[in-house]
């Protein structure tokens, strides 16, 4: 019987040994590290021949740099979005230009030549490609003028930028060891690390560091293989521009006098004798005449004389809505601003009716400006500034309270080029709103100055406040019971309104027997009267109203005030005015 089961033995133990070698063979497999390496190009995704990683603040992104003849280059986008967005192209001319806060540099695309102001450079290489989509510029160009270090390596191409200055973590490997892909013995080794190796830590796990080489590949190391973690500083030598700005000895008292004609220029001795205080007048005299940058004009001379007899500076604005006063169409801000020839016309046209008419200074009042202009119109404010600091003049540029929407007019470049940044705070609501309400709370005020403080520095601010307000007509809807309405039932109404000045509002109130009441929740007076089936709503701007904001403009140590417009005002809001600007 015995020897009848030993086969049966036999094979039963030679299948548990193969088990046990199995087993055996999956323990070792499961602990034994693998050798297998991953190609560096497939890892950077680099898979054209031009094609650079680009390893930024020790993360890698998704756009590729591109080697041309040896030369970096990196897109646009890439330099805007992570180096310096002060670089504007413009894609109608093919030219990049740079504005420093002296010179400003422009560059033809598929030259070695640029322009600093008016002198003539080289380079030995092209400085800006334009074949593609986008156009590249030559990263040590870039370096010119930006605060970042960068090295480039090849097998594969990659280029690695280092923006973020300050103390790093570091660890030396304490012995040879891999560089992986994840944190696991598994993951493809990625580079040999030797011992003595510096590395950068990204993150501690809790077998695994996160580290990048000097050489810009990022992976895993054993927590084992390194000795204790470090701080490295890491310092930029790059020295950064300082922005000058004309500022006047004085708190700006500024109010803007609207002149469609050049006949209406003759009222100015009698606005400023109804006036008190005023230190700066701001003529409506420029307008976008077409769009290759050409101005219209009812500037005046003896104007200017007068008001410096005076004592009082001229800054004339600039509009782009104007032509409509002189029977014309407002031309296209696309066409003027993205064609570096149509800007470039427009600036040397405002200069030189600023000297031709001895200006202290150019507002400029561009409003409802595209989003998609909104780099160019930038750009226009840079050059601008150039040309204004060159000739002494002051530059003012007039915006809306900061929203959401209007973050592209980029009030904080602005305040590095301009001199000063006027806050229009007013049409809080305004002539197409859904709903009445004031022109100007308080609250509306504060916060508009809040939010610019948050990009311009106080003492470049100039608050601008209205004179006005709207009055606001609700008309019952066609069809609707007006009867109803006076039983208290709810109905639609038609809603319009118009801007009115102090006096005007102030009339209303008395003919129609409304008494104002205050609210001090918006700081004004609020009026309600009906005229037949429809209800009119004032929220009254007078002086105790200015005084509010008056108030806000000192609290926050502001340039100074601005008003529009003259002749809308009481002649009592002076005397209120001059208490808070001296």
């Amino acid at each position: 019987m015995k020897k009848k089961f030993l086969p049966v033995i036999a094979a039963v133990a030679f299948i548990i040994v193969i088990l046990i070698f199995m087993l055996l063979g999956s323990i070792i497999e499961k602990y034994t590290p693998t050798d297998e390496t991953l190609d560096l190009s497939v890892h950077y995704n680099v898979t054209a021949e031009d094609d650079v990683a680009i390893i930024y603040n020790h993360e890698l992104l998704e756009s590729k740099a591109k080697v041309m003849n040896g030369v970096v280059y990196l897109s646009l986008d890439t330099v805007k979005d992570y180096i310096n967005d002060r670089f504007y192209w413009d894609a109608n001319e093919n030219i990049l230009r740079y504005t420093t806060a002296n010179d400003l540099i422009s560059v033809p695309a598929e030259s070695t030549s640029y322009t600093i102001t008016k002198d003539t450079h080289s380079s030995d290489h092209i400085i800006v490609k334009s074949a593609a989509e986008t156009p590249y510029i030559a990263i040590d160009f870039v370096k010119e003028y930006s605060d970042f270090a960068y090295q480039i390596f090849e097998e594969p191409n990659r280029v690695v930028i280092t923006t973020a200055w300050g103390d790093y973590t570091t660890v030396t490997a304490k012995k040879n060891t891999e560089l992986r892909v994840l944190g696991g013995i598994k993951s493809p080794i990625l580079a040999e690390i030797s011992k003595g190796t510096e590395l950068t830590v990204l993150e501690e796990l809790e077998n695994w560091v996160e580290v990048i080489t000097d050489n810009g590949i990022i992976g895993y190391v054993k927590s084992k293989a390194l000795g204790d973690f470090s701080t490295k500083t890491i310092t930029s030598d790059y020295v950064a521009e300082e922005f000058t700005h004309i500022k006047k000895d004085f708190e700006i008292n500024m109010a803007w006098h609207q002149v469609v004609n050049r006949s209406a220029n003759s009222n100015v001795s009698s606005i400023l004798q109804n006036s008190k205080g005023i230190n700066v007048l701001s003529p409506t005299w420029f307008y976008l005449k077409d769009t290759k940058g050409n101005i219209g004009s009812v500037a005046s001379t003896d104007y200017v004389d007068y008001c410096h007899q005076q004592g009082v500076e001229v800054w004339a604005l600039v509009s782009n809505f104007g032509a409509k006063d002189q029977g014309l169409e407002n031309p296209d801000l696309v066409e003027i601003l993205t064609y570096t020839s149509h800007r470039d016309n427009l600036v040397n046209n405002l200069i030189s009716a600023a000297i031709q008419y001895n200006l202290d200074g150019i507002n400029v009042d561009f409003e409802s400006v595209d989003p998609a202009v909104g780099d160019a119109y930038i750009q226009f404010i840079r050059e601008l500034s150039i040309k204004c600091a060159n000739n002494g003049i002051v530059l003012s540029v007039d915006n809306y309270v900061p929203t959401a929407y209007t973050a592209f007019y980029n009030r904080k470049e602005q305040a590095n080029f301009a001199d000063y940044v006027v806050i229009m705070a007013y049409d809080e609501y305004y002539g197409n709103s859904e709903e009445a309400g004031p022109t100007a709370s308080i609250g509306f005020v504060t916060e508009g100055v809040e939010n610019t403080l948050k990009e311009v520095p106080a003492n470049q601010i100039i608050l601008g406040m209205p004179f006005y307000s709207r009055v606001w007509c609700k008309t019952p809807a066609a069809g609707e019971d007006v009867s109803a309405a006076e039983e208290g039932a709810n109905i639609n109404y038609d809603l319009s309104s118009y801007a009115a000045g102090m006096k005007e509002q102030k009339n209303l109130a008395s003919v129609n027997g409304a008494e104002p009441v205050w609210l001090d929740d918006y700081g004004l007076y609020y009026v309600e009267y009906k005229n037949g089936n429809s209800i009119y709503q004032i929220w009254m701007e007078d002086a105790t109203s200015l005084e509010q904001k008056l108030k806000v403009m000192d609290s926050y140590k502001l340039a100074g005030g601005a008003f529009w417009k003259l002749g809308l005002e009481l002649s009592s809001v002076w005397d209120t005015i001059i208490k808070y600007i001296n």
